[in-house]
């Protein structure tokens, strides 16, 4: 049996062993730099510790998806997660949700568990009045991008993404003019 559930404080070492284990994934284990202390501030507004409360705004929203063998007997493990946050549409005049990450245990893949996870956030989007619901798809990982085709999805082909991050974005930060 498998349920999906809003992420809790608790889940936050869950949470960055499956970012880590798709950052292993999408070929780039070093550049998932993330702590729990970033996840708990960032999505839980609470200190290090776990406890102390922030004036932070929140900065992303996650579930959960575990997995029970027996329905009657033991815990539910964790087998997959996603995490997203709020965008804006300038042309819809309204937000949306961009899913950062959607992630499922290797054994766990092929059962439905990313198509639940999908379907649970799009409801998320629709119960919000989302205009939208967004990912980034890595142009190599053919069998993601047949299962997005495969519930509807389209490729933004004339968009191409772009990022600008470490010392780059401190140079161009420092050539404000005011």
């Amino acid at each position: 049996m498998t349920t999906i559930r809003p992420a809790t404080p608790a889940d936050v070492p869950t949470i960055l062993r499956f970012i880590r284990d798709l950052a292993l994934y999408e070929r780039e284990p070093d550049s998932a730099i993330a702590t729990e202390a970033d996840l708990l501030r960032d999505g839980f507004c609470l200190a290090p510790d776990g406890i102390t409360p922030l004036s932070s705004p929140r900065r992303f929203d996650c579930l959960i998806a575990e997995h029970k063998d027996d329905v009657a007997e033991g815990s539910a493990t964790p087998v997959g997660f996603a995490l997203y946050f709020a965008s804006y549409s300038t042309w819809l005049g309204h937000h949306g949700l961009y899913l950062e990450d959607l992630y499922v245990s290797p054994e766990h893949r092929g059962s439905g568990l990313g198509r639940a996870l999908l379907a649970r956030v799009a409801a998320i989007a629709l119960e919000q009045g989302c205009g939208r619901l967004e990912w980034s798809i890595l142009d190599w990982n053919q069998p993601s991008i047949d299962f997005y085709h495969r519930i509807g999805a389209v490729m933004k082909s004339e968009w191409l993404g772009m990022r600008i991050t470490g010392n780059a974005l401190t140079t161009l930060a420092a050539s404000t003019t005011t």
